[in-house]
């Protein structure tokens, strides 16, 4: 029983070694041009539509759906 928890045992002490040296280098400015409520408001209906116009066409011709018959292989 001890071998087969061996190698796990090993494994998550190199993960916790390459975890602890890494270092991140990510650098970045602060964006040159802030963005309103405005943009975000609209960003975030334009996203809301992309997601909900889909599942609300489904849901709409779930009636039709029902009433055809199944494929004939």
């Amino acid at each position: 029983m001890f071998s087969l928890l061996r190698p796990m045992l090993t494994w998550s002490r190199l993960m916790k070694a390459i975890q602890q040296n890494h270092r991140s280098t990510i650098y970045s400015k602060p964006p040159k041009e802030k963005i309103g409520p405005v943009q975000s408001f609209f960003a975030m209906c334009v996203f809301a539509v992309t997601l909900l116009v889909p599942a609300g066409w489904i849901m709409h011709h779930i009636p039709v759906y029902q009433q055809r018959s199944p494929p004939q292989p």
